[in-house]
């Protein structure tokens, strides 16, 4: 239905939980008349047939039960036992739907079911052997083009502070010397 290899939608929590609600209020509110359907749930989800049996069984059970409250008389002994029986099977069902409802959800995997991988062991000559995705060689790319720089003029090292300032100095005094001579 999903097509080869996909998975169907998984359900959200609220409806995991409606639906744990609805099937056993449904199988009790309805005096046990609709108590196959909790059972007819696991029966689909399970897949066992003694799931199946419980649940064709429960139909003639319940509708019996109710023919035999609507035929006897309301003070009968007959009445309540029927009556009961139909409203016991409804809660029981309804309970065994839910226990098994949990279990269920508890055992799928959170992200929901898995695609089969390949097997465990194949005996020699019945495997295919593993086809590796192809993968270009590695080549690296040339590096971009950066002209080259042109040759510096080589520097002469800065002076050092202490001969900037005897530097300094010597002006000053040469300054004040033709100034003092001057006068």
């Amino acid at each position: 239905m999903y097509g080869h290899g996909a998975a169907p939608p998984t359900r959200s929590s609220g409806t995991v939980i409606t639906l744990r609600v609805l099937f056993p209020i449904a199988g009790f509110l309805s005096c046990g008349l609709l108590a196959c359907l909790p059972l007819f749930r696991v029966a689909l989800l399970r897949g066992r047939g003694v799931d199946w049996l419980l649940a064709w069984v429960s139909m003639p059970v319940s509708i019996g039960c109710l023919a035999v409250v609507g035929s006897v008389p309301e003070g009968d002994h007959r009445s309540d036992i029927a009556l009961a029986t139909v409203l016991l099977l409804g809660a029981v069902s309804g309970a065994y739907f839910v226990v098994f409802d949990i279990r269920h959800h508890r055992a799928l995997p959170p992200t929901g079911p898995t695609p089969p991988g390949p097997p465990a062991y194949a005996p020699p000559g019945y495997a295919y052997p593993a086809v590796q995705p192809y993968t270009p060689p590695a080549q690296t790319p040339p590096p971009p083009y950066t002209p080259a720089p042109p040759p510096r003029q080589p520097q002469r090292p800065a002076p050092a502070r202490i001969d900037q300032v005897r530097a300094e100095l010597d002006e000053l005094s040469d300054y004040l010397r033709r100034h003092e001579d001057g006068r």
